[in-house]
């Protein structure tokens, strides 16, 4: 279809027959994800209130379905890259925001925690020269204030902000200590996130929330034991990036639902059963 067949037809949008409105949608709902600049041209142009929300939600509609399609590749390739899985995260709510300037902030981050690492270096120590670059010299922190905030899930507002709730952070340094070589993993704990450097019978935990607090399995099992339940491996072994995008959508949508936006919750719930093998409850 040409720009200007494409032009005409989201110019019926607006037409007072309600079944030739309805096709027309259908038409360029059809068309995917490449119509949405015409979509926004149209919006631009147009003095009629009516009409521009009618493009928004076509455009707000067909970014969802492709983002839901995405999602899905990501999975079915393997979930491989966290990042990339983080950023479609993102785009949920900023479909605009590029890639390239998420990559380049973390670029420059690594770099700067690269030059306080040397050779032969106990893990510990690994550790606490991270630390020292993200929670001393970046001011990365806990965002307690409004812990509820969907922003908090958004990885390209919490390195613009430094601040962001306990998977947000744990993926940033996950990010950076793996690139560093260091054996860093998510680990799925009840109510926080936390990770865990795990290599050759050594292994302890890391409470990045907590400006990367060095905690051991003790502490985990008194963590555990405090909330009553019984200590099963999950609460101890590094998880898949799979289950890290699962829970940043679960933070996400219980968020919507703290703001009480039913709808983006539901939305949100939409994209996390797209990605989980359950059957969604009937």
């Amino acid at each position: 279809m040409t720009k200007n067949e494409i032009k005409a037809l989201i110019s019926l949008l607006d037409d007072r027959d309600h079944e030739v409105a309805s096709h027309v949608e259908k038409q360029i709902v059809a068309l995917g994800v490449g119509v949405i600049p015409y979509l926004e041209e149209e919006w631009e142009e147009t003095l009629d209130t009516e009409l521009q929300k009618k493009i928004e939600d076509l455009i707000h509609n067909l970014q969802f379905d492709g983002l839901m399609v995405r999602l899905k590749e990501w999975k079915e390739n393997g979930a491989k890259d966290l990042l990339e899985g983080m950023y479609l995260v993102n785009s949920y709510l900023y479909p605009d925001v590029e890639y390239a300037n998420i990559t380049r902030t973390i670029d420059q981050l690594y770099f700067d925690a690269w030059t306080h690492m040397k050779e032969e270096m106990h893990p510990y120590d690994q550790v606490k020269a991270l630390n020292n670059v993200l929670f001393k010299e970046k001011r990365f922190t806990a965002n307690t204030k409004n812990f509820h905030s969907p922003a908090n899930s958004m990885l390209h507002l919490v390195l613009e902000t430094k601040r962001g709730n306990p998977l947000t952070l744990c993926v940033l340094y996950m990010t950076l200590a793996q690139r560093l070589d260091m054996p860093v993993y998510g680990v799925n704990l009840p109510n926080l996130f936390i990770l865990t450097y795990k290599l050759d019978g050594v292994q302890f935990y890391i409470n990045v929330y907590n400006k990367g607090l060095i905690l051991s399995k003790s502490d985990i099992d008194n963590y555990i034991l405090q909330l009553n339940l019984n200590p099963i491996d999950i609460f101890y072994e590094p998880c898949s990036n799979l289950d890290i995008i699962k829970r940043a959508l679960r933070n996400l949508a219980f968020s919507f639902e703290k703001m009480n936006d039913p709808e983006k919750a539901t939305e949100v719930t939409k994209l996390l059963t797209s990605i989980t093998d359950e059957e969604p409850p009937v």
